[in-house]
């Protein structure tokens, strides 16, 4: 196994240790190991994207289990932050249930798309929408895990945060709908045998 996929395997490992310290909401403390956490798995994603392009190690594997570690990432923090809405101890950094299955439909719908085309013998690799969505979920899902040490720091910051926050997520969600549109419009031959 090459340098670029043994980083996406690290990916997937990470996930139920920040899945862990996530689920501390009372624990400002462990908001910041697993905001630690999911910034360092989220930059194994794009140093393996690098190093496999530079050294020329791009594989199939990588094609496929890249997104599927991103994903992995991604659905659990969004789940994670679905149970904090409405907790009083996570201060308001929770997700609203209908926008986390809005986004997770399109990972659902994407995946099941791309498992078509591999029957085709195709492997189909993300393009710029959808890394642009992935750029947006993986600055919004951090902003979320900063509203509760914030509350610790300054309470007029902390309000602001929240609005920016949830901007975020807006923006997001709007790139998640579109990205998956696009994904299936630029590959729309693969459903022509459907």
């Amino acid at each position: 196994m090459n340098l670029p996929n043994k980083l996406t395997m690290l990916r997937i490992i990470l996930v139920p240790v920040f899945v862990v310290f996530v689920s501390m909401t009372g624990s400002p403390a462990c908001q910041w190991a697993a905001l630690g956490i999911f910034v360092a798995a989220s930059f194994t994603d794009m140093l393996d994207g690098r190093i496999a392009r530079a050294q020329h190690l791009i594989t199939d594997f990588g094609k496929f289990m890249d997104p599927i570690a991103d994903k992995l990432l991604v659905m659990s923090a969004l789940i994670m932050l679905v149970d904090r809405h409405g907790d009083a101890d996570s201060l308001g950094s929770g997700m609203p249930a209908w926008v986390c299955i809005v986004m997770l439909s399109r990972e659902f719908i994407v995946s099941g798309f791309r498992l078509v085309a591999s029957t085709k013998g195709k492997v189909i690799a993300a393009g710029i929408w959808g890394k642009l969505k992935t750029v947006t979920q993986m600055v919004y899902i951090p902003m979320a895990l900063l509203i509760i040490p914030m509350y610790n720091i300054d309470l007029d910051v902390h309000a602001y945060w929240k609005l920016i926050t949830t901007v975020m997520m807006y923006v997001s969600m709007a790139l998640t709908v579109w990205s998956g549109f696009w994904y299936i419009w630029q590959n729309r031959e693969y459903l022509k045998d459907m």
